[in-house]
Formats: C-alpha cells, structure tokens, sequence
C-alpha cells in the first residue's frame, strides 16, 4: 500500500497528465533532489513556454534518539517529509520562475517519557510512577500548508537539466501532550503539563515555515 506522500507523488503526476489532453505535448521531466528537506523525486510537466506542474516528494526518513528537554527524559521519534503539487511560472525568457502550489507535510516528532524509573518531574511536582505511567508529547507541523518560492529550471527544452529550488512551507507547528497511566489521573497534571512545556510551545510558535534550499538534476525526454 502507498504512504500518504506516495500517494500525493502518483496525484501530481496525475493531474500533469490529464492537463495535456488541453495542450501541446512538451518533453516531461524526471528528476532528483537534495538539500533541504532532503532528498527528492519528482515529475514536471511542461504546458508551454511560461507555465510547468510539477509533483515531487523530499524526505529525511524516520529517525530515533533519545533527547532531554526541560530536565525530562524522552526517546525521541522524528519523522520528516512532504510532498507537492506545483506550478512554476516563467515571466523571462530564461529558466527562473515563481513557484506556487500546496504541501502535503508529515514533519513530526514524538517525545516519550517512561515511568519506569520510579518518579518523573513535570512542572512543579515530582510523581511516584510506574513502568505503566509515562508522558507522551508530539511537535506537529500543519498536514497542508501553501508553498510559495523561487527558482531555476524545469522549463520546456530536452535532455540533461539543471534546477535549484528557494522557498518555503507556510505554517506553524503545534504542541501537544498526553499522560497515561495513573499519572493521566492526578488532579494537578495538566496545570503541571502546561508549565512544563511552556518554552517548547513558545519555541515551537515561532515555527512558521519549513524552507526550501534545494539543488536538482533532471532529463527531460
């Protein structure tokens, strides 16, 4: 079964391909990225000299590391990738263009926090816990979100090409937090849990885009 970017990726690719049934056929374009956020496929689909859609999927994979935030300890699980639907808009003769269209995101990361230990400190308390007990906290940035850039490349031509991408996912990451166990029942937790992760939350608002910086090669055919 195909993931959720995956899906996205067969979409755009899709959607190119019902677009010329009303127009011209241009030599479509394969290819492969790197940079930030990670490394890319992808397919553009040249409608004319000004225009190109393109669908195309970055990831850095899923990653696992235990981190200390706010003097808890949490395995952490990082989960970074998106996929796109784009349009590039060539105003020149040339290869730069305005890039626009909408990100399918899954930048995730999950802290958890085990009572197995014995105790755990959140805000202003220490609980006595249990390998039952524990806290989970989950840094989620928006599942769509537009996408608006620069860059160079994936105009009509054939052959070897060159691309380079400047821009960003618009919108802001949020916190969340859950306590299981008899700790999910202590009277005073969520006031606890609010204090505790008062600077991850400040932090996290301040995340108001995933950026772009990405450089491609590609053949057109």
């Amino acid at each position: 079964m195909l993931s959720f970017p995956a899906r996205r990726l067969v979409t755009a690719c899709s959607v190119a391909a019902v677009a010329l049934v009303a127009a011209p056929v241009h030599a479509g374009e394969i290819y492969t990225g790197i940079g930030i956020p990670g490394i890319g496929l992808g397919y553009a689909q040249p409608m004319n000299e000004s225009l190109t859609l393109r669908g195309d999927i970055y990831t850095l994979g899923s990653r696992s590391k235990s981190t200390v935030e706010e003097g808890i300890l949490y395995d952490g699980r990082y989960k970074l990738q998106r996929a796109a639907l784009l349009a590039d808009w060539f105003p020149f003769a040339g290869s730069f263009r305005f890039t626009g269209g909408a990100a399918f995101n899954t930048y995730k990361v999950t802290l958890d926090a085990n009572g197995a230990g014995g105790s755990i400190t959140i805000g202003d308390r220490t609980y006595t816990t249990t390998a039952a007990d524990g806290l989970k906290v989950q840094i989620q940035f928006p599942k769509t979100t537009p996408y608006i850039g620069i860059g160079w490349g994936h105009q009509t031509g054939s052959g070897l090409r060159f691309s380079a991408d400047i821009g960003a996912s618009i919108g802001r990451a949020t916190v969340s937090a859950t306590a299981r166990g008899q700790l999910a029942a202590q009277p005073d937790i969520q006031t606890n849990i609010d204090k505790e992760l008062a600077e991850l939350r400040d932090g996290a608002a301040k995340v108001r885009a995933v950026p772009q910086l990405s450089i491609g090669l590609g053949y057109s055919f």
